[in-house]
């Protein structure tokens, strides 16, 4: 990859003008509450003249998908066609209508809308008039409403939204699902993205942070103004300053240059993630005309095509998952505690890094990656010229492509988790001269927007026949081709590979592979999080059928849908984590779902099962296989304190030992031994009868913000607060207080059940709640019954 560096003069300010802020409206503002929404088609929906009095009111993000179809209490359907992809969801045409005022106080500023993404082939207008079409459902995107709005009146801003086939290979959801947000500026401003922050040289002792800054002079005359930047840290003191003052004339852009200096930098890095905070400010006449801040990390990447990726100067290898957009129970809704969520579990479970599967993701969940210190592979296509469905992306990709791809740059390049983009996911026919043609295309324009950081893609079926797709990239993904990595390399030494997709089944080899070659960077799981839709591929496996109904989830994920790690996630943190550890695991004598007898060989997305369970009612003395994962060089197995003797973790065993084990209730102990002292203890028990119910949730204090989020997980606990996973009780909600029950679930790939309801049964003896704050200070009362068992009561703090 080649780096360009424009050398500019380094600006100290010894002395900054003195001046005043204009202006007391912020900047900024979120357009997400009080909207109007219709699902259907509606003649003139985007008239102002049109009464929408009775429309259902609502607040933004919103997934219409996720919700029950009208007149049923399920938002699944058998007859969809190709739901096996969508999970058996339906799309539709759905109509938005926000009313806004502007006061007249703010004539002559310039207004501008931005959408975080809406799904999909969206049109918006403004009073009446069209102002827009966007086709691509994960773009971020947005439009100068200047020209059409009212001051001092009522201002309509009408989209409306259509999504009437299966477009996506997984769930899409339909609607205005991410944020909207409203920015009001003085005529001379900062671009929207207009500012560009790189760090050229980084060391432990002094970082250099170059700053670009875009200024556009809609003022109708030439000016003279001073762009000053500040870089604050977390402590929010100033670390870094820099001014200059510049001449723009009227109508035009300016790309202002500057460089700071950083002393003794905190360096971000997937440990200690440290962020920094640049203050842009444009002065003019005195004033502050505007003033954005923009959230950064000084850290330097290196892709070494002999030695691997260095972070900061250390060698790193990438523990990664793939993940899709949408948030289970809560379908594609990007509120920001949802992503965080799903950041923080990946953490937890001891991922360092995600691949954005397979389109840009929203600016919140890159947000909690730098935030967490999550490396971040930014994905824009999973087709290009060439779709899997007629109405898919491949329909206008020719068209669009340029502007979606730019779109994702500009807006993730100063997120410091981002380290690579990534161009397209299995494109069809790219072992073709077009193909990789097309390729070279969409890699050249990355690097001319943004050339810090390498292009790759996922490439399946890895062949020397496609050796001229790979050599448009600069790292290549390899997506289920480990047999192709050594000759893959040896054709390309000049490029890194890492394992863009890989087989939970086969996770032990893959990791090995990785640990062996330093070119070999490292391993994302297919897939980390489960998801909705491409239903069933982690048990009935491909091909996918209609018939496989009510199968909804994919059910491959280390992480399922309620935020709850399968057992696959512990077998990774033996291959993952420097801390010894043993996890017991039971092959069920009954298989957990009916089988598929057509499966194809080829189709490994699953993994065994195995449950966390020693509950089999009516199994008294059948033998079970019991497994035990463990990266311990010996693990013993008890059963009700008596050996059932020892086994040695080989090349072979490859941290599965495994025992048959009559059934009888009782408790089940692994221990694991490193040359031989015991290190590590775990234990797995027979649950006695249902006899209370436990809350527990992942935040017990808000904000009023109207969109803070608390997970309730519910357990059906015997009287020692042992889960008892043959518990399927019908659970029912009670909210009141400051909050509102926004969905339910459990983590049943099967359930059919509503996510908007106050009740769901229990599967394996969990179920989630989803609580949402108002705004308002006070306190969410949750209250929890089944029958049979005492209530459980929670209550959540709004401040």
């Amino acid at each position: 990859m080649k780096r360009n560096h424009i050398i500019i003069s380094l600006l100290f300010a010894i002395a900054f003008i003195s001046c005043n802020e204009t202006g007391t409206s912020p900047r900024i503002r979120l357009l997400d509450d009080n909207w109007l929404f219709h699902y259907g088609d509606v003649a003139n929906g985007e008239q102002p003249t049109l009464d929408d009095s009775m429309w259902r009111k609502l607040s933004l993000p919103h997934d219409w998908t996720i919700e029950d179809i009208p007149g049923t209490d399920s938002p699944f359907d058998s007859t969809v066609i190709n739901g096996v992809a969508s999970g058996f969801t339906r799309g539709g045409i759905g109509w938005y209508r926000k009313h806004f005022h502007i006061a007249n106080a703010e004539e002559g500023k310039r207004f501008y809308v931005r959408f975080d993404g809406v799904y999909m082939n969206s049109d918006i207008w403004v009073n009446g008039r069209h102002v827009g079409n966007e086709f691509y459902g994960y773009s971020t995107f947005g439009y100068d409403i200047t020209p059409y709005l009212k001051y001092g009146a009522d201002n309509l801003l009408a989209v409306q939204v259509k999504s009437e086939t299966v477009t996506s290979r997984w769930y899409s959801g339909s609607g205005i699902y991410r944020h909207v947000w409203l920015t009001a500026t003085e005529p001379l401003y900062i671009d929207h993205y207009g500012t560009v922050i790189t760090t050229p040289e980084v060391s432990g002792q002094v970082a250099k942070v170059a700053v670009s800054t875009t200024l556009i002079n809609d003022t109708g005359e030439p000016v003279q103004p001073v762009v000053r930047l500040k870089i604050l840290n977390s402590g929010n003191q100033v670390v870094g300053q820099s001014q200059q003052e510049c001449n723009i004339i009227k109508g035009e852009k300016l790309i202002v240059n500057q460089e700071l200096i950083v002393s003794n930098p905190n360096l971000w890095s997937v440990d200690t993630p440290h962020l920094y905070t640049l203050v842009s400010e444009v002065i003019q006449g005195g004033n502050i005309v505007d003033s954005t801040k923009e959230t950064f990390g000084i850290r330097s990447i290196l892709f070494d095509p002999e030695k691997g990726f260095f972070l900061n100067g250390e060698a790193l290898k990438l523990k990664g998952g793939c993940i899709h957009h949408d948030n289970g129970p809560l379908g594609a809704m990007a509120f920001d505690r949802a992503e965080e969520r799903k950041v923080e579990l990946h953490k937890e479970a001891g991922f360092n890094a995600l691949r954005m599967a397979h389109n840009p993701p929203s600016p919140a969940l890159l947000d909690a990656c730098d935030r967490l210190g999550i490396l971040v592979i930014d994905e824009a296509f999973d087709v290009w010229r060439y779709g899997h469905f007629e109405e898919d992306y491949s329909k206008r990709f020719d068209e669009l492509w340029r502007l979606d791809l730019e779109r994702m740059i500009i807006r993730d390049r100063n997120h410091p988790s981002v380290i690579m983009w990534s161009i397209g996911n299995e494109i069809k026919q790219n072992d073709t001269a077009e193909m990789a043609d097309l390729s070279r295309q969409l890699a050249e324009y990355t690097r001319s927007i943004d050339d810090t950081r390498p292009v790759t893609a996922g490439v399946n079926s890895v062949s020397e026949l496609k050796d001229a797709y790979l050599a448009t990239l600069d790292v290549a993904g390899y997506n289920y081709s480990p047999r192709e990595y050594v000759s893959g390399h040896e054709r390309h030494p000049e490029q890194l590979i890492y394992a863009s997709e890989s087989y939970a089944s086969q996770a032990y080899d893959y990791w090995k592979d990785v640990e062996k070659y330093d070119w070999l960077i490292g391993d994302f799981i297919w897939t980390s999080f489960d998801y909705i839709g491409e239903a069933s591929i982690g048990w009935y496996g491909y091909y996918l059928e209609q018939s496989f109904y009510p199968f909804y989830l994919a059910y491959c994920g280390d992480i399922d849908v309620c935020g709850i790690r399968r057992p696959q996630s512990y077998y990774r943190e033996t291959l993952w984590s420097n801390t010894s550890m043993t996890y017991i695991s039971i092959t069920p004598p009954v298989p957990s779902f009916r089988l598929n007898p057509r499966k194809e060989d080829w189709s490994v997305w699953d993994w065994p099962d195995e449950i966390h369970s020693w509950n089999f009612d009516g199994c008294a003395g059948q033998d079970l296989n019991v497994w035990v994962y463990t990266a311990c060089e010996e693990s013993e197995l008890f059963f009700n304190g008596e050996s059932l003797g020892r086994r040695t973790n080989t090349t072979d065993a490859k941290n599965k030992l495994g025992w048959k084990v009559p059934y009888q209730e009782g408790v089940l102990e692994a221990k694991g031994y490193i040359k031989g002292q015991e290190v590590t203890t775990s234990q797995l028990k027979t649950a006695g009868e249902v006899a209370n119910i436990r809350v527990t949730a992942d935040r017990t204090m808000l904000s009023a913000n109207g969109q803070d989020l608390s997970y309730i997980t519910v357990e059906l606990i015997d009287a020692e607060g042992n889960v008892n996973p043959l518990a399927d009780h019908l659970v029912t909600f009670e909210v009141s207080g400051e909050g509102s029950l926004i969905a339910v679930a459990n983590s049943n790939p099967m359930s059919t059940e509503s996510f908007q309801k106050d009740y769901r049964k229990a599967w394996r003896g969990q179920c989630l709640a989803i609580l949402k704050s108002e705004k308002k200070a006070g306190n969410i009362h949750l209250t929890v019954k089944a029958t049979g068992l005492p209530d459980a009561h929670i209550s959540i703090g709004v401040k």
